[in-house]
């Protein structure tokens, strides 16, 4: 009964982190053979640090030890390809965000630059007019003036509209920005005094460690040896059965001590063997007393043939 959700979920846990690593591997290869070797390695990486832990299980002590280094190893890359993903994910719906928001238009403009080395002319023009002392030709210097005073009026108001196109300009550059970035970290990056994309990483990571967490978790109870759940079982029906007995009071009878011949480790399992609390193979009196695989056998041989 907990095995079926467990595998279940286990087994959605381990699709899900493996959609993730193939576009994760997809989007690192640039050559399509490049790519599809990528893919393969999250797979495996996948596989590994999701199964690992339950394929152990029953192996020896160095097996283990080797095991466990491997499956950080797994575990790291499959962390770092989830948030690879995750990341691309959250540039790629910024920019759809940003391709959503209204942009208030421009029209096309000099730069400020610009328009300000012609007024800085024109002003030097006109310093120069103003300066000449009227001769001869006096309404000519007077029409002179007033064109350059007109220009500097005209280029002024032309460096005030620039100034206000770049203010929208830096305005939708700010909102552009804003819509970029995921608005749960931009906030919490504000909150905490650190930048967005060194919490995007540390978010992308937290998210990839704890699914491959819950996977390893969910393969480890799903893939639990059939004889545990047995034995589980089968103490429960007996302490079902032994609940509805009602207590009989036994009659003291007067006995006579005896000397009680220990209770050696043949005969314990015999009897938990007809109990049917242990299986009589290897596996099962293996797994019952916790003990290496040659005494398991040499048990069996002792409790088996003397019945036989």
């Amino acid at each position: 009964m907990i095995r079926r959700p467990a595998r279940a979920l286990a087994v959605a846990a381990t699709t899900t982190a493996v959609c993730m690593s193939v576009i994760a591997g997809w989007q690192r290869g640039g050559w399509l053979s490049e790519r599809l070797v990528w893919v393969a390695v999250s797979v495996v990486l996948i596989g590994g640090a999701h199964l690992l832990p339950a394929l152990w299980r029953s192996a020896p002590l160095a097996v283990r030890g080797i095991g466990v280094v491997l499956w950080l190893g797994c575990m790291a890359a499959a962390s770092w390809g989830h948030a690879t993903y995750f990341l691309l994910s959250q540039s790629h719906a910024g920019e759809v965000r940003v391709s959503a928001m209204p942009v208030v238009s421009v029209p096309a403009h000099r730069a400020l630059t610009a328009v300000m080395a012609e007024r800085a002319s024109v002003a030097v023009d006109k310093a120069v007019a103003d300066a000449r002392h009227c001769i001869r030709d006096c309404p000519a210097l007077r029409v002179r003036r007033t064109s350059l005073a007109t220009r500097l009026d005209a280029l002024d108001a032309e460096a005030a509209d620039v100034r206000r196109y770049q203010v929208v300009e830096d305005s939708n550059a700010v909102r552009r920005d804003s819509a970029r970035d995921d608005p749960v970290t931009a906030r919490l990056a504000a909150l905490l005094g650190v930048m967005d994309t060194r919490l995007d990483l540390f978010t992308g990571l937290a998210f990839a460690t704890v699914l491959e967490g819950t996977a390893c978790l969910l393969w480890w109870i799903a893939l639990l040896p059939p004889d545990t759940s047995a034995v589980m079982d089968r103490h429960e029906r007996v302490s079902a059965v032994t609940a509805d007995v009602p207590v009989v009071t036994p009659v003291e009878v007067p006995t006579i001590p005896a000397m009680a011949e220990p209770e050696t480790e043949v005969m314990k399992l015999r009897r938990d063997i007809e109990a049917g609390l242990v299986r009589p193979t290897v596996a099962g009196i293996r797994q019952h007393l916790g003990c290496s695989q040659a005494k398991a056998a040499a048990l069996r041989r002792q409790v088996i043939e003397p019945a036989a």
